[in-house]
């Protein structure tokens, strides 16, 4: 009797631990949702996004006049200034509208930096925008803190939390590592650091996946993949999926935080596409999903 009573506290310690981890694993996702919903909703998130314009060479006139090559929504003037692109080089003219600000203070003529996640912020009243270089071509972001898709967004939505898809896979490095091509929405294609591949069972099958590393200084693997939800449940080009670097030869794919790309909320956006290695034969029923542009 009493090595039966034992059995049955083991027991009932073990199924606790059980439920403890499956809690705090449970807890870990619904913390990343609220933080990955909280950035999408940031004065810098997708969703304040309100317009993408390619520049020309010359002199594009920016403000809200529909004639602009730069059309900025209200309360901007119909001529606010001129951005002129010469030699790859691209040099703001204020229009005299004191409320026009560079990096937070009155703007004057000077040529714009524009490097990626590090450019010159251009500023009026509840609006800023700024270069963006894609390939060979320039444009014009524009965000709008009052942007209506981001007054009017509904939330992320997702599939049931399930660790069957959380799995450990095995890293397979490339070396050295190598550039791959990914395409882009804009059907151009940008050379990415392609550092190995990933092989990882799931479901009782293996596959593998092709993931990139967005800078040198990257601390994450970026896996732009699809599956068969794509137009399904899911976004139709494809998700996104961030993991940590490897250690010890593996990495933990855990497609419960499968998201969406910025194209899912916002037309503005560049977004690459999934690489043909990327394409899954399989229906991954995990990680953010789909239902139409909210």
């Amino acid at each position: 009797m009493f090595r039966s009573r034992i059995v049955t506290l083991i027991l009932v310690l073990l199924l606790g631990t059980c439920a403890l981890a499956d809690d705090a694993y449970v807890a870990s996702i619904l913390k990343w949702r609220q933080e990955k919903e909280a950035k999408l909703r940031a004065d810098d998130g997708w969703l304040t996004l309100a317009g993408l314009f390619w520049l020309k060479p010359g002199k594009n006139v920016f403000g809200s006049d529909s004639g602009n090559p730069v059309v900025l929504p209200a309360p901007a003037p119909a001529h606010l200034g001129d951005l002129v692109l010469e030699s790859g080089k691209i040099t703001v003219e204020p229009g005299g509208d004191p409320g026009l600000l560079l990096n937070g203070k009155p703007a004057r003529p000077v040529e714009l930096k524009f490097a990626e996640g590090k450019p010159d912020i251009l500023a009026y009243r509840n609006l800023d925008f700024f270069v963006i270089h894609r390939g060979d071509r320039f444009a014009v972001r524009v965000r709008d803190k009052d942007n209506p898709a981001r007054m009017h967004f509904a939330g992320m939505k997702f599939y049931p939390i399930d660790p069957r898809y959380r799995v450990v896979a095995t890293w397979l490095p490339t070396d050295p590592p190598r550039k791959i091509a990914i395409p882009t929405i804009l059907g151009t294609s940008v050379d990415m650091a392609n550092p190995g591949t990933i092989e990882f069972s799931l479901l009782g099958k293996t596959y593998r996946l092709i993931p990139v590393v967005e800078s040198p200084q990257s601390k994450e693997l970026f896996i732009i993949f699809a599956d068969q939800t794509n137009r399904h449940g899911t976004y139709g080009s494809g998700r996104f999926l961030y993991t940590v670097l490897p250690k010890d030869g593996k990495v933990v794919l855990d497609f419960n935080k499968a998201e969406n790309p910025p194209c899912a909320v916002t037309p503005y956006a560049t977004c690459p596409l999934p690489p043909k290695e990327n394409k899954l034969p399989i229906a991954i029923a995990a990680g953010e999903t789909f239902s139409g542009h909210h």
